[in-house]
């Protein structure tokens, strides 16, 4: 089992900041319990499905259980508190107040559960003119500048990155700050509040290189340089490939496989602050010889001389990659009602309590009577709390 075994979580969260946290938490070993509403949370009714499931729903909720519950009710609002007397933590997504508006304030919890750890994750944090606004992962792109950072480099309009990256980055942030809290449990027997912005979970993950010049507040730098070697493609006689350089070994290294040496004592490129004056210069000049090759020997040239290349893949190439392949990146598993399912396995692989796929993203209620009765519920009790309609059992 995961280092995490023994470690309950109620994870009340929607869409994929909060979901993918505690997916995280599950791959590693803890009981996360999903707890949404009669109708489902918002991401089970976005997308084409299979077997009552959406990919994208898929992929943000295996290894949980499913509890679906009215929690407007005072009978759902007391399966909850229930829940909450032995969890270790609770994850919510919901924007300030709303816990409180519900019933569930933090103060509250804590009288009932003292060392739970209490996750809050929110667009913009509590305070300031957007707090209380909703949030989508663009809205977030656009005010933490990655939509800067991702400009087209000739025209300077703006991009989005093309995934959802905010709320993934702020579900890293969460998961990592659990650990910590759980560990800080373990040494000084308290429980504490954790509050995460999207915002700013994104602005710290861009910061290092993406606000480079804004570091230095006495000697700001020019902020379009500071990442402009990172947009790194060429095209090939046959495709498309990356090649990055940063040593100066590495320069005199791609200089030689291109057949080029004479750039190699090039004042404009001989030094790697040269090199970075001069990116779009050097990025024209490389681009040039490596459109005169092929894709493979223009990587069996660079591997042999320990310049850091690679294809770029698309989606479907990406299965068949021998390096993905020979590491099992990809877990192939048959998941009854679905066949073979394809997921990513948890990247960090733990040498003595490995984090595992163990069960499938659940139908909406899936677990409802299970969960119940672990809380002491006999059946009569849950059969009037479905039969009332404040819960809900999938068939």
């Amino acid at each position: 089992m995961g280092p995490l075994e023994g470690i309950k979580v109620l994870d009340l969260t929607s869409m994929v900041s909060g979901p993918v946290a505690a997916m995280m938490l599950g791959d590693q070993g803890a009981d996360v319990i999903k707890v949404e509403p009669i109708h489902g949370e918002q991401l089970r009714h976005l997308g084409e499905t299979h077997n009552g499931l959406n990919p994208g729903f898929y992929s943000c909720n295996r290894n949980k259980r499913s509890l679906a519950v009215d929690l407007k009710t005072e009978l759902g609002k007391q399966i909850l508190w229930d829940l909450i007397k032995d969890a270790d933590v609770l994850l919510q997504n919901f924007r300030p107040g709303a816990m409180r508006r519900m019933g569930f304030p933090e103060e509250e919890v804590r009288k009932v559960n003292r060392g739970i750890i209490f996750v809050s994750i929110s667009g913009f944090g509590e305070k300031g003119p957007y707090a209380h606004k909703r949030v989508y992962d663009p809205i977030v792109q656009a005010l933490s500048c990655a939509t800067d950072i991702q400009a087209d480099r000739k025209t300077q309009r703006p991009n989005m990155f093309r995934i959802i990256l905010a709320d993934k980055v702020s579900a890293l942030t969460a998961a990592q700050a659990v650990s910590s809290a759980l560990f800080h449990r373990e040494r000084h027997g308290e429980g504490q509040h954790i509050k995460i912005s999207m915002l700013e979970a994104t602005i710290a993950f861009l910061w290092p290189e993406g606000m480079g010049g804004l570091v230095f507040a006495d000697q700001e730098m020019d902020i379009k340089r500071t990442y402009s070697s990172i947009d790194l493609i060429y095209e090939t006689q046959d495709g498309y490939m990356t090649i990055s350089i940063i040593s100066d070994k590495e320069w005199q290294a791609v200089c030689s496989a291109l057949d080029r040496e004479d750039l190699i004592d090039d004042e404009r490129f001989s030094t790697a602050l040269a090199r970075r004056k001069n990116a779009e210069l050097r990025r024209e000049v490389i681009a040039a010889e490596v459109s005169k090759r092929a894709t493979v020997d223009l990587l069996e040239k660079l591997d042999a001389a320990d310049v850091p290349c690679a294809p770029l893949l698309d989606r479907t190439e990406l299965l068949d990659h021998p390096q993905i392949v020979e590491s099992g990146t990809i877990l192939r598993e048959i998941q009854e009602g679905f066949g073979e399912v394809r997921q990513a396995r948890p990247a960090a692989r733990f040498g003595e309590t490995p984090a595992s796929v163990r069960t499938p993203a659940p139908q909406l209620g899936e677990h409802t009577v299970i969960v119940l009765q672990s809380l002491g519920y006999d059946q009569k009790r849950c059969d009037k709390l479905l039969e009332g309609k404040v819960v809900l059992q999938s068939p």
